[in-house]
């Protein structure tokens, strides 16, 4: 019986941890205010650093104009690739993720933030 009960439990929150990392746009652009000293995502002007229009499914180091450190050019020689799951580990710990980046931002800790800001990026690719 208790594995009757788990099971549907399980089945009947499904949806919502879909939705849940699906992001809301948003709400990512207000977490995005704690990124938007340093990029851009409406525009393609570099700050301190790249602008992050289009950046999802884009590869790493690939906006031109912008001086990578050389980690990031080492993980771009690698082949690495901004997908969403990419950016949601790369956003939780930025100097993890890619040791030796010059990103000084030292990442969003809740999951629900990352998915929020992944789906403002992915709004904003337009």
């Amino acid at each position: 019986m208790k594995k009757v009960l788990l099971t549907a439990l399980l089945v009947a929150t499904l949806p919502v941890v879909a939705a849940h990392a699906e992001g809301d746009p948003a709400k990512g652009k207000k977490v995005f205010n704690k990124c938007k000293a340093c990029h851009f995502v409406d525009k393609e002007k570099n700050k301190v650093g790249p602008y992050l229009k289009g950046v999802v499914g884009r590869k790493a180091a690939a906006v031109e104009g912008f001086k990578y450190s050389k980690a990031m050019q080492a993980k771009a020689a690698e082949g690495l690739v901004w997908t969403e799951e990419n950016l949601d580990k790369y956003l939780a710990a930025p100097k993890k993720f890619i040791p030796g980046n010059k990103m000084a931002f030292a990442g969003l800790k809740k999951a629900e933030d990352r998915a929020n800001v992944i789906a403002y990026l992915k709004s904003m690719a337009k």
